[in-house]
């Protein structure tokens, strides 16, 4: 089990959408997030999910990281994923870095640490019991504007047996 997750704002903002940000804390205790990332999920453009962050931060199983992010070049990124990923770099043992983004996966699986996504979640959340049906989630979430191709919801309701 990883002991350090770090979450960029698309996992946040997704469980959200589907009322899942509790999962989280079920699946692995605390969460950190770069302040980068608090401030792009609490800025207001995403009314969808920010009183659910919002919650999730004062019962304190959400937290923001407390330390500068350390310094590392890397490719054109958002600033969320950047310091999600120059986080995990600094804490290479046994770190999970929740991400949905294509160019930050790559450039976090080029860089070491491991990398899950807002699907990996959904299909965590059934395996240990925590949801009847990933197949509902997705098609909650598909519902909504926020994106998991079929490929990867494929792979999961495979991989859940669904």
């Amino acid at each position: 089990m990883a002991r350090l997750v770090l979450t960029d704002a698309s996992p946040l903002i997704g469980l959200a959408i589907v009322e899942g940000l509790p999962w989280l804390e079920q699946l692995f205790g605390a969460v950190w997030m770069p302040r980068e990332v608090r401030d792009e999920v609490l800025s207001g453009r995403v009314p969808q999910g920010e009183q659910a962050i919002r919650d999730a931060l004062a019962a304190d199983w959400l937290r923001v990281w407390p330390d500068p992010v350390p310094d590392l070049p890397l490719p054109d990124l958002d600033e969320g994923e950047a310091a999600c990923i120059r986080l995990g770099v600094a804490h290479p043992d046994a770190v999970l870095l929740l991400m949905d983004e294509r160019a930050g996966r790559a450039v976090a699986a080029e860089c070491g640490p491991r990398v899950a996504g807002t699907a990996a979640v959904i299909g965590m959340a059934r395996k240990r019991g925590l949801i009847p049906s990933a197949r509902r989630v997705f098609e909650v979430l598909h519902q909504s504007d926020f994106r998991i191709s079929a490929e990867v919801i494929s792979t999961v309701l495979a991989w859940v047996g669904e």
